[in-house]
């Protein structure tokens, strides 16, 4: 007998098995977005007539298959009536701000409804007939991300009309820290509709049992919610959106750097908005002190991106280590550079900010500690607030 030969086909078949029960513990501790637990919503979808708010990332995994949420509910034979769709667009195509009208889409023929163009609340009309609405959105977990405010409509809407609604969550990639100040309800609309933190910490599915939960809908009615939960996930989990949740958050980095960059769009500085490297970068033609150079030029997110055409001169953030809390450092960077100071900020920097405070701490040379500590009383109550509202550790 081959000892040698027994010997070395114990050790293959211990190893092929090893690898085997690796991938499956690896497979089974991925994280899930709530849309991909099909045994957990389609029961209760059954012989109903459903609602969709979805948008392009709106995917899940279904036998190994990546599938659009729509897409998967006619194949499993459940009557849908209409898609409402946010910010972009049901495909995900427009720029940012631009208003979509309501069409049908090309591969389904179903109605879509936008909540991005004559009206951002779905009307009566428009939920005639529906019994049960289901939102899938991938959110950010940015204030000022106007998913929030669509979430926020939606639940007013089905909760005046009587029709429940059900969230399938999905995961924030920027759900590992609560940062920045919290929104005062004078500088309040549809990029800020609740007094949270610039980045809150919490899922969609979370986000949506603290609107119904502090009465933030502008209605007696109640609200029926049921939030189908993620598997495999923690605050802490990283993770990395496989699909674009807005056209000019291309990547993770983009995705990261967002919460931060954004407090300079209402200013004249470009954060790369018409290249290819959007909230990864940020410049102004007359920052000719820096090395690093981009031209914007329209592209897909951008038709008319600020500076069209000009030869800016900034910083390229692209390898800049992920933030774990607001990095005012760029805005008081770019504010220090530009040389004509009463034209730096645009109309609308407290939208974006949230309060009165940040545009003045700014000018008058406030410290980033200083502007930091400002914040910290509103953030402690927010962080105790939000302890109720946890789904996930």
């Amino acid at each position: 007998m081959n000892h040698r030969l027994d010997y070395t086909l114990l050790k293959n078949t211990f190893l092929f098995w090893l690898v085997l029960c690796m991938t499956a513990l690896t497979a089974m501790g991925q994280v899930q977005p709530a849309a991909s637990n099909t045994a957990m919503y389609l029961p209760k979808l059954k012989g109903k007539k459903i609602g969709v708010v979805a948008h392009q990332a709106s995917l899940l995994t279904d036998a190994g298959e990546q599938k659009h949420l729509v897409d998967l509910l006619l194949e499993n034979k459940i009557i849908v009536v209409g898609v409402f769709a946010p910010e972009h667009g049901f495909r995900g195509t427009a720029d940012a701000g631009e208003k979509v009208a309501d069409g049908k889409d090309a591969k389904t023929q179903l109605p879509i409804y936008s909540l991005y163009g004559k009206n951002r609340k779905p009307s009566a009309t428009q939920l005639q007939g529906i019994d049960l609405m289901v939102f899938d959105l991938q959110d950010v977990g940015v204030r000022f991300f106007t998913y929030l405010s669509t979430l926020h409509y939606v639940m007013e809407a089905c909760a005046e009309a009587g029709i429940p609604l059900l969230v399938l969550d999905r995961p924030n990639p920027n759900s590992h820290y609560v940062d920045g100040p919290v929104l005062s309800l004078e500088h309040q609309s549809f990029v800020g509709m609740h007094p949270v933190p610039i980045v809150y910490g919490m899922t969609i599915g979370e986000y949506a049992k603290m609107i119904q939960g502090e009465g933030w809908l502008k209605t007696n009615k109640p609200s029926e919610l049921e939030v189908v939960p993620l598997l495999n996930y923690t605050h802490n989990t990283p993770y990395e959106l496989p699909i674009r949740p807005s056209p000019n958050l291309p990547n993770a980095q983009a995705v990261a750097l967002y919460p931060s960059l954004c407090l300079l769009e209402p200013t004249v500085i470009s954060v790369g908005r018409g290249t290819d490297q959007q909230f990864q970068l940020f410049g102004h033609p007359t920052f000719s002190n820096y090395k690093y150079s981009f031209t914007p030029q329209p592209n897909f997110g951008a038709k008319n991106p600020k500076h069209k055409g000009v030869l800016c001169y900034g910083v390229d953030l692209t390898e800049q280590a992920k933030p774990s809390r607001i990095e005012l450092q760029w805005l008081i960077e770019a504010y220090a550079n530009f040389p004509e100071k009463e034209a730096f900020f645009l109309k609308g920097f407290e939208r974006i900010s949230g309060v009165s405070s940040l545009r003045n701490q700014i000018i008058e040379g406030t410290t980033e500690t200083e502007i930091r500590n400002s914040w910290t009383p509103d953030l402690e109550k927010f962080k105790k607030l939000r302890t109720q509202y946890l789904l996930y550790p």
